[in-house]
C-alpha cells in the first residue's frame, strides 16, 4: 500500500491534436515546482500519479502543486493492487470514524470479476460490519470513499478532491512583461494572466533615494510570490528618478503621473521586445485612481508602438482585487508601508483626463529619448 497523489488537468482535454504539447508543458512545471523533493510523476489515462515521495513531504508537495496552473483538482489517495481484500485494507484506511458515508467506484479496467456497482456494494457492506459508528447515506453523505480501478492490476482509493488552480500551463500562451508596483493590484493581474498560460516577466520602476531600499526589496518579494505561480521569473528593475525630477523641473505638476506612464510605458516595451515578450501586462482597473481613466490609459497607450497591452483588471473594483491577492498570498506584502515611484512629486491635484495635445506640449518640454537612453542604462535584472 503506498500513499500517491492523484492530479487531474484542467482544460487541457479540449486542445485536440495540440494536446500532447500541452500535457508535456503541464508535466515540465509540475516538475519545475516540486524540484528538491524526492518523487516521481507518470501519466494515466488523463491524469498524473505523483510517487515514491516521503509521506513526511506530503503537505509541502501538495502545497506547491495547488499553485500549478492547469490542475483542476487533486487527491490524496492509497495505491493498493487491483484485489478486493487489499481495496478494503485501503477504504478501511480513508474512512471516517463516525458519520454517513457511500462508495463510489470507477472501473477503467473492464476485465475486473466485479462490475462497480458491485464494487461499491461489497466494500460498503464490509465497511458497515467493522465500523459500527458510520452509516450508509447514497444521498447526503458526510463522506464518499472513492475507488478507482485502474488498468495496469492497480486500485486507487481515496476520500475527498482538493481544487487545484485551474487554467493553462504556464508557458503554453507565450510571454508577457509585467509592470509590477508594490501595491496590491500588479501581482493580482500577473497571476491572472498567468493562469492563461502565459510566462510572466516583471519590470519595476524606483525612484532611489526618494524612495528608499525598502520599497525596492518589498517589490522583489512580491515578484517572488507571484514566481512560485509562474516556475520561476525575471525581475527587471529600472531607474526613473532622473525622468521624474526632470518633469518636475520642466512641466506642469498636474502632469506628473500622465507623463511618468509614459516614459515606463516606452521603456518597458523596449525591454519587452529585447526580452522576448509579446505583450506589457498592468495593474490598472478603470476609474480606480485618477490616472486609470479612459483618457490616462490612451495616453499611455499612445506610446506604444509595438505590443498590446493587457489590462485584466480593468472591470474589477477594489474588493475583488484585495480578495484576489489575499487568494494568492501577496496582500500581506502590498500592504507594507513602502512608497513607490509614483508617490514622488505627486500633485494635489493630477489631471484626470488629459488630452493628448496637451500631453504632447508638456512632453516637448523635455529630451525625451536622451531621459529613455539613460533610464534603461540603470537595468538591472534579476532571476526568481
Amino acid at each position: 500500500m503506498e500513499k500517491v497523489i492523484i492530479i487531474r488537468y484542467s482544460e487541457l482535454h479540449l486542445k485536440g491534436k495540440n494536446r500532447g504539447w500541452f500535457e508535456r508543458a503541464f508535466a515540465v512545471n509540475m516538475e519545475k515546482s516540486l524540484k528538491g523533493i524526492r518523487h516521481e510523476i507518470h501519466r494515466h489515462s488523463g491524469r498524473y500519479l505523483v510517487e515514491n515521495f516521503s509521506e513526511s513531504d506530503t503537505e509541502i508537495i501538495l502545497d506547491r502543486l495547488k499553485k500549478v496552473f492547469g490542475i483542476h483538482s487533486y487527491s490524496v489517495a492509497l495505491k493498493v493492487g487491483a484485489d478486493m481484500q487489499k481495496i478494503f485494507e485501503a477504504a478501511k484506511q480513508v474512512c471516517f470514524s463516525e458519520g454517513s458515508f457511500k462508495v463510489e467506484t470507477h472501473r477503467a479496467d473492464k476485465n475486473f470479476k466485479l462490475n462497480s456497482m458491485q464494487i461499491s456494494a461489497e466494500i460498503g457492506g464490509r465497511l458497515l460490519d467493522e465500523i459500527s459508528t458510520i452509516k450508509v447515506d447514497v444521498h447526503n453523505p458526510d463522506f464518499i470513499i472513492n475507488i478507482d480501478i485502474r488498468e495496469n492490476s492497480t486500485a486507487l482509493v481515496f476520500n475527498e478532491f482538493f481544487k487545484g488552480a485551474g487554467g493553462m500551463p504556464v508557458g503554453t500562451s507565450g510571454k508577457g512583461l509585467l509592470l509590477i508596483s508594490g501595491g496590491i493590484d500588479s501581482p493580482v493581474a500577473g497571476h491572472m494572466i498567468a493562469k492563461r498560460g502565459m510566462n510572466i516577466d516583471c519590470i519595476h520602476f524606483h525612484s532611489y533615494p526618494y524612495t528608499n531600499l525598502q520599497a525596492r526589496e518589498k517589490v522583489i518579494e512580491l515578484a517572488k510570490q507571484l514566481s512560485t505561480y509562474t516556475c520561476g521569473t525575471t525581475m527587471h528593475i529600472v531607474s526613473v528618478t532622473e525622468i521624474q525630477e526632470q518633469i518636475h523641473k520642466n512641466c506642469s505638476g498636474d502632469y506628473m503621473v500622465t507623463l511618468l506612464r509614459r516614459f515606463m510605458m516606452r521603456i518597458a516595451e523596449s525591454i519587452a521586445l529585447k526580452c522576448g515578450a509579446q505583450c506589457l501586462i498592468t495593474g490598472e482597473s478603470l476609474a480606480q485612481v485618477a490616472s486609470q481613466t479612459v483618457e490616462g490609459m490612451t495616453s499611455s497607450n499612445s506610446v506604444i508602438k509595438t505590443l498590446p497591452v493587457l489590462r485584466p483588471l480593468c472591470g474589477f473594483d477594489k474588493d475583488e482585487i484585495i480578495e484576489r491577492s489575499r487568494a494568492i498570498g501577496t496582500y500581506r506584502t502590498s500592504i507594507e508601508p513602502y512608497e513607490d515611484c509614483c508617490t514622488v512629486f505627486l500633485p494635489k491635484h493630477p489631471v484626470t483626463r488629459p488630452k493628448l495635445s496637451d500631453v504632447l506640449e508638456e512632453e516637448a518640454k523635455l529630451d525625451v529619448q536622451a531621459l529613455i537612453d539613460r533610464a534603461i542604462s540603470t537595468l538591472e535584472t534579476i532571476n526568481l
